[in-house]
């Protein structure tokens, strides 16, 4: 191979990429069931698409090129292969197939399940092996009571055996309950071959007295009368971010888990009271904040639009300043190109919105923990939510923001030890507090900036951006630039003879 920048192919930098499939030994067969290809062409014949976008995660994509030629001899379709999307593999990539002009998104592998409205879809979740007699027994082990109540939880891609699982515990344990999946505007395999449908909820009997929960894509019924605080979990899953988003979520919840490719189940040792205490701590730094930057960490999430400007709002009559960033994954080297900002909140999928920022410069919270710093009228409960929908109107932790004739409300920060003040300030305030501290005010259109930490950085950096200079660069002909690699340029033998220590 010949390269484009220099002479000598000696100095070129050659870097292997391996990427190995992760099923090897795949036996004879086992494709169409694994990736659904039948199923798969049916969805698409039936609805006559004519451009399809088919979205594999990393790990995946070496069998990416043999599905789509698949799919395409079986079907009418022109198929398009999306890989390293913009943000979490495991939300629809909606943007990315709207650029090819795509009539609908085939999913392959996990997915966190979180709604879209823009094209149709259908999930391809895979059938990761599990052994249901081993499963059972490690769950009859980590709960010997046959009374105990008990919400089985899984991960998408062991779907396929949750109801050989249910049969050989359901006359042991009465009181288990199963969740189903739930798949708003889409379809998947297990609905295709005729599994249990969203509708369907693996509780109590039809006609008897239940609550429905329905959270995350699952969904599961309650016995009248026991709460969910009652029940313990039982996850079949890998240890992850699904994982650690349900501990969250039903923190007051027993958990255990069963990881089908090491047949073990345990009880989950994670510190519950541990972790909240550190989310805790995070919106505490959020209070003490005045410049805070949205990372629009997604979109395909339906409603992501409308947090970011509940965000807005209640950032601003907490008398902050809010900046919006759009850099598709987040890495400690493009925040730490932002020193002004004293803290972000990521608008994310529930499964990606608990980063941990303890290697970033500024911490990263959630859309629920700003809330809590900004929005006076939400108090602290211990309940956690990772889903932003839930904090919209009609949500279930919704709560209305105060209204901005009200007093500004005063206390003392419990990092730093000095009074803070939360809410909208009128001019006198304003002028009052601007003498204490480094907010002034800068025009007309903006209510305040932080002089200190904003404008005062960017004047002092050395690099400010591309500045087009159009009518004052001299136009000049192409000139031969440097000739190798940038550790070894041809002439540099030469000019380093020039220098010495």
């Amino acid at each position: 191979m010949t390269d484009a920048f220099s002479t000598n192919s000696e100095l070129v930098i050659q870097r292997c990429v391996d990427v190995a499939s992760i099923r090897t030994d795949r036996p004879a067969g086992s494709w169409e069931e694994l990736y659904q290809i039948k199923e798969t062409c049916h969805f698409i014949n039936d609805n006559q698409f004519k451009k399809v976008a088919l979205q594999f995660p990393d790990d995946l994509l070496v069998d990416s090129i043999p599905i789509s030629a698949e799919i395409e001899n079986n079907s009418e379709a022109k198929t398009y292969i999306l890989g390293d999307t913009s943000y979490g593999s495991c939300c629809v990539d909606e943007v990315a197939a709207e650029h090819i002009g795509a009539d609908c998104i085939v999913h392959y592998g996990r997915t966190c399940l979180s709604p879209s409205k823009r094209l149709p879809l259908m999930y391809v979740f895979g059938r990761q092996h599990i052994d249901p007699q081993q499963c059972a027994l490690s769950f009859k082990e980590l709960y010997p009571d046959s009374q105990s109540h008990v919400v089985i939880l899984y991960d998408v891609i062991y779907s396929h055996a949750i109801d050989a699982l249910v049969k050989l515990l359901k006359e042991t344990y009465p009181n288990i309950v199963a969740s189903t999946l739930v798949m708003d505007h889409c379809q998947s395999h297990e609905q295709a071959q005729g599994s249990p449908s969203e509708s369907d909820c693996n509780g109590p009997a039809p006609g008897t007295d239940s609550k429905v929960v329905e959270k995350f894509g699952r969904r599961f019924c309650l016995e009248e009368g026991v709460r969910v605080e009652n029940y313990c979990m039982f996850y079949v899953g890998q240890e992850g971010a699904t994982l650690t988003n349900f501990i969250m979520t039903w923190n007051r919840c027993p958990f255990s888990s069963f990881d089908p490719e090491t047949s073990i189940g345990r009880a989950e040792s994670v510190n519950v009271n541990k972790a909240l205490m550190k989310r805790y701590y995070a919106i505490e730094r959020a209070k003490d904040a005045g410049v805070v930057g949205i990372l629009v960490g997604t979109l395909g999430v339906a409603s992501y639009l409308a947090i970011i400007d509940r965000l807005k709002e209640s950032i601003r009559m907490a008398g902050k300043k809010s900046y919006m960033f759009a850099m598709g994954k987040l890495n400690v080297a493009k925040l730490a190109n932002f020193l002004e900002i004293d803290i972000y909140v990521l608008v994310a999928c529930p499964e990606n919105s608990l980063l941990d920022s303890s290697e970033f410069y500024r911490p990263v919270v959630t859309p629920f923990e700003m809330e809590m710093a900004c929005n006076s009228n939400r108090e602290w409960t211990g309940e956690y939510f990772t889903d932003f929908r839930d904090l919209l109107p009609g949500g279930c932790s919704h709560v209305d923001l105060p209204d901005a004739n009200e007093e500004t409300v005063t206390d003392v920060s419990l990092i730093t030890g000095s009074l803070r003040a939360t809410g909208l300030q009128d001019s006198e305030q304003a002028k009052a507090e601007s003498s204490r501290s480094s907010l002034v005010p800068r025009n007309q259109s903006m209510t305040v900036a932080n002089a200190n930490k904003a404008a005062a950085f960017l004047s002092g950096r050395s690099w400010q951006g591309l500045e087009p200079r159009l009518g004052q660069t001299p136009v000049v002909k192409a000139v031969e630039g440097r000739k190798g690699i940038a550790i070894a340029y041809e002439e540099e033998g030469e000019d380093n003879a020039n220098y010495s220590c």
